[in-house]
């Protein structure tokens, strides 16, 4: 921002009469990939821009998916109006459904997001709880005490918004997910024009924009681009059956290979129940083209030569129940692969998903297939700006305030770097967490108070999953677990151990030296239990305690092994048991 601009914006700020603050809460998005939820509250009603999910890392073993922490929300519950839900991705909109359990809330959004949104609530059974209010590009509505106008944004999913919140502290803009596509597979351009001239006249208090390629430099390649690789590797596979693989919100994508599908003489079935529900909904709003004549149901294929076949397929970021990853462990239903099959994977792996795309691939090319992705071919165009996208729209937004949203912690901080690389002072620009948040006054923008931002564990009908679970499952599968299991006969004042306690293991020795070292632990924890009998211990939990602290000594220097110890008391006085790792 140049001293002219920088002029102009200080002097609309101090021109708006004194106003009542404005608070911004972050709860998911900032510091990983996934989460994305933010908070709005203007005249003590709350306002949410999206409400999304993660998937989980490598390190959380059993994890369905991980969710933001909704306890913030639960208690102010009665000030949540609704959600500005930006667009389609599960990782803005995953979550709505888990949220819409404790609190009912109006979603707005474009009629696709909503009709994706929609799809995953009644799934939960949700529906009753949600009420829906669709925009269309650049629209203007009030919620309550929220003025909020949608400007069409460019994305891997059509029908994206950057919204602009008019607020009693000046304008707050959201970028959404977007990049700068010049040749938009739909023709819908992300609107710099509207931005700009919101910039220009009522100003930019403060910018939240997505950091997700910050550290990628230049611009981002057109989805159209990708249409053609599409149609040049279609036409060299002449003769084989064609699998592609993407995200089912990728409607765009979808078009492209089903074009180059259909010029190429093939009939297109498509594969994954997200895949198959999207096409149908997109097909509905027109929003995709695909004729009849050339499209089949996957039961209905059995007929058609593999040489005219072209499948579009979930499972490209190696989701373990994935139609794709099923037919790399040959147990999909509906396909067996075979030699000779060409499967295309037409994305880049997720931060974090890397390892679980590279199992599948490896075991789609143990089948004989023909594995295709973005590190040997250009099948693939990010869907988010990089560096130099993102400057062109900082010019045009010229905030008086930045906060970075969206991203890695990195992305966020290179993010930061080019705002300040385009004019905005330094002190102008806060880098935030989850669970903190910012306030907008008359004096500028400070630093609030932090709200509750811990992951939410969903693993199958469980959506509160302590974390200590998650320690526990880590233990049990590197070390396995020791136990140890003493009985005791209680007459009157006399306590005598029944017979020598019984050790018992999994994942953590065996053969003749397990043996050996079982006796062993059965004579620490024997001389333990007896010591602390004599020191008057009685209740279950200090005998637990002394057996715990004996037996993970001894398995710690006998083995340097650290499996989790689980020691059980029988006719113990009753007191508080525990379990825990040495």
């Amino acid at each position: 921002m140049g001293n002219k601009e920088r002029q102009t914006q200080a002097k609309k700020s101090a021109e708006r009469p004194a106003q009542s603050e404005v608070r911004v809460v972050f709860l998911g998005g900032l510091g990983e990939i996934g989460r994305n939820c933010a908070a709005i509250e203007v005249e003590g009603k709350i306002m949410l821009i999206d409400c999304g999910l993660m998937f989980p890392e490598d390190d959380m073993a059993g994890i369905d998916l991980v969710l933001p922490d909704f306890t913030w929300l639960k208690e102010n519950a009665e000030r949540v109006i609704g959600v500005v839900a930006t667009h389609g991705h599960e990782d803005h909109i995953g979550a709505l459904s888990f949220l819409l359990e404790h609190i009912p809330l109006e979603i707005i959004g474009s009629p696709l997001t909503i009709g994706l949104a929609r799809n995953r609530i009644e799934e939960r059974g949700m529906l009753k709880q949600a009420t829906f209010t669709q925009v269309s590009d650049n629209d203007r509505i009030q919620v309550g005490p929220f003025d909020m106008e949608f400007f069409p944004v460019t994305h891997s999913v059509p029908h994206g918004f950057a919204t602009a919140f008019h607020t009693p502290q000046g304008v707050i803009l959201h970028s959404g997910d977007f990049k700068l596509d010049m040749t938009p597979v739909d023709g819908r351009l992300t609107d710099l024009a509207g931005i700009g001239h919101l910039a220009s006249d009522d100003g930019v208090r403060l910018f939240l924009c997505d950091s997700t390629n910050a550290t990628a430099q230049g611009f981002s390649a057109s989805e159209t681009s990708i249409g053609q690789s599409i149609h040049d590797l279609f036409r060299s596979k002449d003769g084989q059956r064609i699998i592609v693989a993407c995200f089912a919100s990728h409607i765009h994508r979808v078009q492209q290979i089903a074009d180059a599908a259909i010029a190429n003489g093939r009939i297109v079935a498509t594969l994954g129940r997200s895949m198959n529900k999207n096409v149908q909904l997109a097909r509905q709003m027109g929003l995709l083209s695909i004729p009849d004549v050339h499209l089949r149901k996957i039961e209905d294929i059995e007929d058609i030569d593999d040489s005219r076949l072209c499948i579009i397929s979930t499972g490209s970021q190696g989701e373990p129940m994935s139609a794709l990853a099923r037919m790399a462990t040959g147990d999909n239903r509906w396909l067996t692969l075979h030699e000779g099959d060409c499967v295309i994977l037409s994305s880049h792996p997720i931060p974090g998903n890397e390892s679980s795309v590279t199992k599948v691939i490896d075991g789609l090319l143990r089948k004989g297939a023909e594995v295709i992705d973005s590190s040997t071919h250009r099948v693939h165009a990010t869907g988010h700006a990089k560096a130099e996208e993102l400057k062109v729209l900082h010019s045009i937004v010229r905030p008086e305030w930045f906060v970075p949203v969206h991203g890695e912690y990195r992305h966020m901080t290179e993010h930061a770097h080019l705002a300040t690389q385009m004019g905005l002072a330094a002190d102008k620009v806060l880098i935030c967490q989850d669970g903190q948040s910012v306030v907008l006054s008359d004096d500028g923008l400070r630093r609030g108070d932090d709200v509750s931002a811990d992951y939410i564990f969903v693993h199958g009908k469980l959506d509160d999953l302590d974390p200590s679970v998650l320690v526990e499952r880590r233990v049990l599968g590197t070390d396995g677990f020791v136990s140890a299991i003493v009985s005791l006969s209680i007459v009157g004042p006399n306590v005598e151990i029944l017979g020598e306690p019984e050790i018992t293991s999994r994942g953590w020795v065996h053969g003749d030296e397990g043996d050996q070292i079982r006796k062993e632990a059965m004579h620490i924890v024997r001389t333990a239990i007896e010591n602390a009998l004599k020191d008057g211990k009685r209740t279950r939990q200090e005998l637990e305690r002394v057996s715990r602290r004996a037996l993970g000594r001894f398995v710690s220097q006998r083995t340097r092994l650290r499996p989790m110890i689980v020691p059980v008391i029988l006719g113990a006085h009753e007191g508080t048991e525990e379990s825990g790792r040495s």
